[in-house]
């Protein structure tokens, strides 16, 4: 397999996968359908945004914003059984079990270790021990602009700790967990060894100030644009959105069974930030995970970094069995 030259890297040559647009399969069928597929991630996008600017604040609270997401994964898990990208990655029994268990470990014991050592309260230990104030003059900005700053200074700060995890030994082991799911579908994102999901959710946003319903609108955006990252739908998504944004095909290039393919598209909303440091790559991928696709099952996927850190240890810092010696002949 010979690849494509894209840059100094070449991109391909160990698993099969789809560069340029141009390349890609589009949706086709009657006028309805093609138009359905083409706006309706627009459509959702701004539709939650006036939700979310024009709502009462007797609603504009986190308990909707959590039945509006959980409204929202539905709806998206019947597309994916409605009308699914591609048939290798239909949704068995076994994977939903799996990642709705992953999705209750998010809801469950990684939101109560999150209240403890998280992000948020890592940086107020940071802001008493230094007499820090927040930027409070963020709160005089127009409403839908701190929106795109707290989704763009978390999703800034997720890009390059995941770029970390591709690059740095210790970052990688818990993250490599997450590389050998082998489909994509609409809570895979759930899916990975705890101290991951834990290091992926860190943010820097608590340095700022910003009002509480900026950080509904932002969440909106991450719910109407992060959803698609690991959905088995087919998306004719417009040109700007595809320039903007994170989407199926650019997240499945970053699950590739190629190696030089998976060190693209870091970022979790805006794709733009990958464009800016030159790490995008457009394309699409059917093939994912590694060594050659092999399921990895709960058990292993909670001990793997564990084990494998102790085996990478043992290998650097452990004696080293003595070598055989020829016998020299009397």
């Amino acid at each position: 397999m010979e690849g494509v030259r894209v840059g100094n890297r070449i991109i391909g040559a160990q698993a099969p996968v789809t560069i340029g647009w141009e390349n890609i399969p589009k949706v086709e069928g009657n006028r309805l359908k093609v138009l359905f597929f083409t706006w309706f991630q627009p459509a959702v996008l701004f539709a939650l945004i006036a939700f979310w600017y024009y709502a009462p604040n007797s609603i504009a609270k986190a308990s909707t914003a959590i039945g509006i997401g959980l409204g929202f994964q539905v709806l998206l898990l019947g597309m994916e059984w409605a009308f699914p990208r591609h048939e290798s990655w239909t949704l068995t029994w076994k994977e939903l079990v799996t990642d709705l268990f992953y999705v209750g470990l998010g809801y469950t014991f990684l939101r109560m270790i999150d209240g403890y050592i998280g992000g948020d309260v890592m940086i107020e230990a940071v802001q008493k021990s230094f007499h820090w104030d927040k930027f409070a003059w963020f709160t005089g900005m127009p409403l839908l602009l701190q929106a795109f700053f707290i989704s763009f200074i978390f999703d800034f700060g997720q890009y390059w700790m995941h770029r970390g995890m591709h690059n740095w030994y210790p970052l990688w082991l818990p993250h490599s967990v997450h590389h050998y799911i082998t489909q994509l579908n609409i809570n895979k994102g759930a899916v990975g060894n705890p101290v991951e999901l834990f290091l992926i959710g860190l943010g820097i946003g608590g340095f700022f100030d910003f009002v509480p319903r900026a950080f509904l609108l932002a969440g909106a955006v991450g719910l109407a644009v992060g959803s698609y990252q690991h959905i088995n739908v087919r998306f004719n998504s417009p040109r700007w959105w595809r320039f903007l944004f994170n989407t199926t095909e650019h997240h499945s290039m970053h699950h590739s069974q190629d190696f030089e393919a998976t060190r693209s598209n870091y970022s979790g909303t805006w794709i733009f930030i990958d464009r800016m440091f030159g790490t995008c790559l457009d394309g699409e991928a059917e093939l994912l995970g590694m060594e050659g696709g092999r399921r990895m099952g709960i058990r292993e996927q909670m001990t793997f970094p564990f084990t494998e850190g102790w085996k990478s240890l043992k290998q650097r810092f452990g004696k080293q069995p003595f070598a055989e010696t020829a016998v020299p002949a009397e």
